[in-house]
Formats: C-alpha cells, structure tokens, sequence
C-alpha cells in the first residue's frame, strides 16, 4: 500500500465516530482496533473494514 493510500485511510478511521456515545474514536494500528474511552470498548478491523457493532466491540481493560 503506498503512503498517500495509507494516510487516506487513516484519516477515514479517524473520521469515524462511537455508535454508543457519538465521540471521537483513536485508531490502535498495533491491535487493528478503533477505541471508544468514552464507552470504554475497542471496535475491531477487519479486512480493512471497521466493525462498529456494539456486540462485535471488546470491552477496554
């Protein structure tokens, strides 16, 4: 993936909101995850895709 596709897609992550809480999410390249701290759960990516289901979300330690 080249760098200009790469800092596109970060920043269509870092678009994306909290279903639960509509707040900023931060995107957790190490775990492929988009973390809620405001509803204390990490939603998954998968494939590239983020999962913005509650039931799909892990809770935070």
């Amino acid at each position: 993936m080249s760098d200009t596709n790469n800092t596109a897609d970060r920043r269509m992550l870092e678009a994306l909101i909290c279903p639960q809480t509509h707040t900023t999410l931060e995107y957790d390249a190490e775990r492929q995850e988009l973390v809620s701290r405001a509803a204390n759960l990490a939603f998954p990516i998968r494939n590239g895709i983020p999962v913005m289901l509650s039931d799909e979300a892990r809770p935070l330690d």
